[in-house]
């Protein structure tokens, strides 16, 4: 029996796999080129797309306040200093709206996040507190916060009440106790240190700002590089699903809630070191401004989908708006009514966008293919 062996042909030896087809540059250029174009489209880019978006409005609403005070914006010393009014302004509302972006996405709602600033401002202030110096008063006010937020959630999470009723019920007693601890008065801060917090600038900017930074980054790095801010996501996308998956719903319902009120205890100290005082009926209506710039940031009503740094577009949007108001000498209602009418606007287009988005982009990637 003889052995028979492959034979070779002049072009390539025998044995050998043959030749894959050349690769056109141009083409592997192309098709990255469509890959980039695809995430631009698909849901990875929708983050992206709405923080440009964010960005052209703030563009907008500088170019009318060029428009409406030529004056004050041909001054560049006044230009900086408005700019960092503005940031200041956003200061207190943004550290709250951080909180509140990580319950939102988490599926749940905290209308006491106003209250929860002014029960903390208040006990904080008081003399027993004051007189243990600027590190009781500031551990005061994180513990009241951080305290309220945890009986939050197990309300909503052992409680099995609804967020919208027990933080409801919150807002109504937290108020109520602020004004009880203070006697309806007014408690001014004595304390330097914390009263100073407000008018410190490092490399002429303000400590209130370098504060609002340092949440925002720590709430994003919580929210997108650790496990607690892929199981928020979770939780709020299907909190059954994540149960299955085996997270403990309940128990990180709790820890957003607290997360929240820790903010507020945050706030409560920014806000105190501003007013060098505090009230009960300090930090009004912050629950509404904070669900609306997280809301004009991209953060979904129904949970499971939201960015820090939108939230925080969202904040220094409505306080360029009153910003803008004021220069121009506008009144309270008038801006308020805009307010208004940009957290309809704003919930209407997270409607249609989110019920089509993904119809409409396979229609197009096919048209294009």
């Amino acid at each position: 029996m003889t052995e028979t062996t492959p034979t070779a042909t002049p072009q390539r030896p025998a044995g050998l796999p043959a030749q894959s087809p050349p690769v056109d540059p141009a083409e592997t250029a192309k098709a990255d080129a469509r890959a980039r174009l695809s995430w631009w489209r698909g849901d990875g880019g929708e983050g992206a797309r709405r923080n440009l978006g964010l960005l052209a409005t703030l563009v907008v609403l500088v170019v009318i306040g060029i428009l409406t005070r030529p004056d004050l914006y041909g001054d560049a010393s006044w230009v900086w200093g408005n700019t960092l009014t503005i940031l200041k302004l956003a200061s207190v509302v943004g550290v709250v709206t951080v909180g509140m972006t990580f319950v939102i996405i988490g599926g749940g709602i905290d209308l006491s996040v106003g209250a929860i600033v002014a029960l903390a401002g208040v006990w904080c202030t008081t003399v027993a507190t004051q007189s243990y110096g600027a590190g009781g008063m500031i551990f005061s006010a994180l513990t009241v916060g951080l305290a309220v937020g945890v009986v939050n959630g197990l309300l909503i999470s052992y409680g099995r009440l609804v967020p919208f009723i027990a933080t409801l019920a919150m807002m109504v007693a937290a108020r109520g106790l602020a004004a009880e601890i203070s006697d309806k008065q007014t408690q001014v801060s004595e304390n330097q240190f914390i009263n100073g917090i407000a008018s410190t600038n490092v490399l002429g900017i303000p400590l209130l700002v370098y504060i609002l930074a340092a949440v925002v980054l720590a709430g994003w790095v919580l929210l997108n590089r650790t496990t607690f801010g892929r199981r928020t996501v979770a939780v709020g996308g299907n909190p059954e699903a994540a149960r299955l998956a085996g997270i403990n719903v309940r128990r990180h319902t709790v820890l957003l809630y607290a997360l929240s009120g820790l903010c507020c205890g945050i706030a409560a100290v920014m806000l105190t070191a501003q007013a060098t005082s505090a009230q009960a009926a300090m930090a009004n209506l912050y629950e509404l401004d904070a669900i609306a710039a997280a809301i004009i940031g991209g953060t979904l009503l129904s949970g499971g989908r939201g960015t820090i740094v939108g939230s925080l577009l969202g904040v220094i949007i409505f306080s360029t708006i009153t910003n803008l108001f004021a220069i121009n000498g506008l009144s309270t209602e008038a801006q308020n009514m805009v307010k208004g009418g940009i957290i309809v606007v704003a919930v209407l287009v997270q409607q249609v966008q989110f019920r089509s988005l993904t119809q409409f982009l396979a229609r197009n990637r096919a048209t294009t293919t």
